[in-house]
């Protein structure tokens, strides 16, 4: 006898033991869900690649980095279908964008950047308008004046010839 006071269990060996060989219903599972995920991976590879090439503008990754994501979002949204629609933007658009430069205002330690650009092209369009403005203001005064000459040259010709 053996030292051991173990009792002996009589374990079988594993050459001796079946093999779980997988039905085949569970092969054709298994390979389903293979295909699936595998197309699955595609399509969301082909949507990475749309991005990827479309790309969002530096402009639109800015403005999406801040507090105004959402307002953005739906300013940019609304621009979008203003223009599938052949809409007219500003019109269309204005509350969002009244929205969008709100938020910007109240983030303005992240949207400063864009917030000093957009003063400095208002302040440039004003001088541009007061520009414009002085020089139909002096054609106008020039022609007003050029104009009422030749009525009362005129008035005064057709005195003249009452008189006569």
């Amino acid at each position: 006898m053996s030292s051991s006071n173990s009792p002996r269990t009589h374990e079988p060996k594993p050459e001796t033991q079946p093999i779980h060989q997988p039905e085949s219903t569970e092969i054709k599972e298994k390979e389903t869900m293979r295909e699936e995920v595998s197309e699955e991976s595609i399509n969301e590879g082909d949507r990475n690649e749309e991005e990827e090439e479309e790309g969002e503008c530096g402009f639109c990754l800015f403005m999406k980095g801040g507090g105004c994501k959402d307002t953005f979002i739906e300013w940019e949204k609304c621009i979008e279908e203003g223009e599938k629609n052949k809409q007219d933007i500003v019109e269309k658009c204005f509350q969002a964008t009244a929205a969008l430069k709100t938020c910007m205002e109240a983030h303005a330690d992240y949207y400063a950047p864009i917030l000093q650009a957009e003063k400095a092209a208002e302040e440039e369009a004003a001088k541009e308008l007061e520009k414009e403005k002085e020089r139909l203001s002096s054609k106008e005064y020039g022609g007003e004046e050029s104009g009422s000459r030749k009525k009362e040259e005129a008035f005064d010709g057709a005195e003249q010839k009452e008189v006569s």
